[in-house]
C-alpha cells in the first residue's frame, strides 16, 4: 500500500514534493510549468533559449544576423534572457499564487552566467529556485544568493556534490533550496556519467542517494533539506520504501518525461504521438553530443545516422608507419593519408556507396560521409552561435579566444539547430528527440489508455497517488 505524500516547505510555502523537471530548449514552458505550480507541485520553467513572442503573440523565430560568431552569440544570449522572462512571467501568473516556480539551466550552455544575471534581474519576486547542472556550476550559489532565491545543483554523485560545497556552496549555505540527483543511466538529455562509470552497467540509485544523504549530513545540513530523485521515476509506489525513510532524509520526486504528454506541454503533437509507440530500449545513452556529456534520446533515424557515421570510421597517419603502409585513394583528393589494408579496403567499399568525402576528426580518424552530408555539417559548424560553453562540433569556446583549440568533431552535430526545430514542429525522425529510459511506460501505463492525454493536474493528481 502506498503511503502517500506530504507535503514540504520550499521557499516558505508549503509545495508537494513533486518537482516538474526542466527541459532544454523550449519543451518546458510557462503554460506547463505554471500548470504544474497550480496542482501544487514545483513547476520549473527552461530557461534554455525559451521562446518569446512578438506583438501579436507568435512565437518570435530565433533568427542570427551577426556575421561574427561571437556577434551571433550575443544575439543567442539576448533572445535567451527574452525567452526565459515572458515564460517565468506566464508561469506566474498561471501559478496563481499556488505551488512554486523554479528556473533550469545549463552550466555548460554558451553565456550561462548572463543569462542568470539577465533572467533574475527582471523577474524578482516570481522565480523560488534555479536547478543547475551539465557541469560544475561553482559560482551557481553565489548568483542565486544575490539574488535572494534557492539553487538547485544538479549532480549524480556524492563525489560531485561534495567538491561543489567545499569549493563555493558552504559559503551560501542558507541558499541551497535541494540537491538534484540525477540517474546518469536513466534520465532523458544530458547525464553526469563518469569515466569511472559503465554506461552499460546501470547502478541502483538508493546506495548512490544515500551516500549524498551521508557527505550532506557529515557537511552539516539539515535533513529537511531535500534530495530530489531524478531520472527513471514513473509509479511513485516503486518508491515507496524511500519515503519518510531516515537513512536518505526528505526525498522529492522530479518528472521530466512524464510532463511530455500533457495538454500543457509545448511539444508537437507529433512528438507526443511518438512517445505512446516507444518499447523498452527504443531510448539510447549514446555520446554525440557536441557537449562532450553522454545523453539519452530516442534512438530514431538522426541517432541511427550518428551510429552509422561513426561506425564508417577510420584511423589514418599521416606517414607511412607501422600497419599504416597503404596510401588512401578515395575520399581525400591530394592528401596524403596512409591507413591499413583492410581499412582501404573498407574505404572503397563506402565510397562505391555514395560515402565519397572523409572528414577529419579531432581523433586522427577519418568519417565517410555523402557529399549532401559533409556540405551540411561544414554549413552548420559555419552557422555557429556559440550556444555552448565550449562545443566539439564547432570548437567553438564563450570565452579567451573563443576557440577550444581543437578540430571541429564531424561526428557530432549542431544541437540547438535540432532541438530549435523539433520543438517548433520539425521532423521527429531526423532530429534528437530526448526522452528518460521509462518512456516506453507511456504504451503500458493504463492511465494513457485509449489516446488520453491528461492535462497537468490531473498527472500531478495521478501520480499523488502512486500511479
Amino acid at each position: 500500500m502506498f503511503k502517500g505524500l506530504d507535503t514540504i516547505n520550499y521557499g516558505g510555502r508549503e509545495v508537494l514534493p513533486l518537482i516538474e523537471g526542466g527541459k532544454g530548449v523550449a519543451a518546458t514552458n510557462g503554460m506547463s510549468s505554471g500548470a504544474w505550480a497550480a496542482a501544487g507541485g514545483i513547476g520549473t520553467v527552461s530557461a534554455v533559449n525559451a521562446d518569446s513572442y512578438d506583438a501579436d503573440g507568435r512565437i518570435v523565430p530565433q533568427i542570427y544576423h551577426g556575421k561574427r560568431r561571437v556577434d551571433r552569440h550575443e544575439e543567442l544570449i539576448q533572445y535567451a534572457i527574452d525567452g526565459a522572462v515572458e515564460q517565468v512571467r506566464r508561469a506566474f501568473e498561471i501559478a496563481s499564487g499556488r505551488g512554486a516556480i523554479n528556473i533550469n539551466v545549463l552550466w555548460e550552455m554558451g553565456g550561462a552566467q548572463d543569462v542568470l544575471h539577465g533572467v533574475l534581474e527582471k523577474t524578482k519576486g516570481l522565480v523560488a529556485g534555479v536547478t543547475c547542472g551539465a557541469g560544475m556550476p561553482y559560482k551557481l550559489s553565489e548568483i542565486a544568493a544575490s539574488y535572494q532565491v534557492h539553487y538547485l545543483p544538479i549532480i549524480s554523485s556524492a563525489r560531485a556534490f561534495r567538491a561543489l560545497w567545499k569549493r563555493a556552496y558552504s559559503k551560501a549555505a542558507e541558499w541551497l533550496g535541494a540537491v538534484v540527483y540525477e540517474d546518469p543511466w536513466k534520465a532523458g538529455g544530458h547525464n553526469g556519467l563518469s569515466n569511472a562509470e559503465d554506461p552499460l552497467k546501470p547502478e541502483d540509485p538508493y546506495p548512490r542517494v544515500k551516500e549524498l544523504r551521508d557527505v550532506m549530513r557529515a557537511e552539516g545540513i539539515s535533513d529537511d533539506v531535500p534530495i530530489v530523485m531524478a531520472g527513471g521515476v514513473w509509479y511513485l509506489r516503486d518508491w515507496d520504501h524511500w519515503i519518510n525513510n531516515p537513512e536518505l532524509g526528505q526525498i522529492t520526486f522530479q518528472y521530466g518525461t512524464r510532463p511530455l504528454l500533457t495538454q500543457e506541454s509545448p511539444i508537437p503533437q507529433a512528438w507526443k504521438d511518438r512517445l505512446t509507440t516507444l518499447e523498452e530500449g527504443d531510448i539510447l545513452l549514446h555520446k554525440f553530443s557536441p557537449t562532450g556529456f553522454y545523453s539519452s534520446a530516442v534512438r530514431n533515424d538522426f541517432l541511427k545516422n550518428l551510429e552509422a557515421r561513426s561506425e564508417r570510421q577510420i584511423a589514418f597517419s599521416l606517414e607511412a608507419a607501422g600497419d599504416h603502409q597503404y596510401q588512401l585513394d578515395v575520399g581525400v583528393k591530394g592528401k596524403n593519408f596512409w591507413v591499413t589494408r583492410g581499412d582501404l579496403l573498407r574505404a572503397r567499399e563506402w565510397d562505391a556507396l555514395g560515402f565519397a568525402m572523409a572528414l577529419k576528426t579531432p581523433d586522427n580518424t577519418l568519417v565517410f560521409v555523402t557529399p549532401e552530408e559533409a556540405a551540411l555539417i561544414r554549413k552548420d559548424q559555419a552557422d555557429c552561435m556559440g550556444c555552448l560553453s565550449q562545443c566539439q562540433f564547432s570548437s567553438w569556446k564563450d570565452k579567451d579566444n573563443h576557440t577550444t583549440g581543437r578540430l571541429a568533431d564531424p561526428r557530432s552535430f549542431c544541437i540547438q539547430k535540432t532541438l530549435q526545430d523539433i520543438v517548433h514542429g520539425g521532423p521527429m525522425d531526423h532530429n534528437l528527440m530526448f526522452a528518460g529510459h521509462n518512456a516506453f511506460n507511456f504504451k503500458t501505463d493504463p492511465f494513457y489508455s485509449n489516446g488520453f492525454v491528461p492535462t497537468v493536474k490531473q498527472l500531478v493528481d495521478r501520480i499523488a497517488t502512486g500511479d
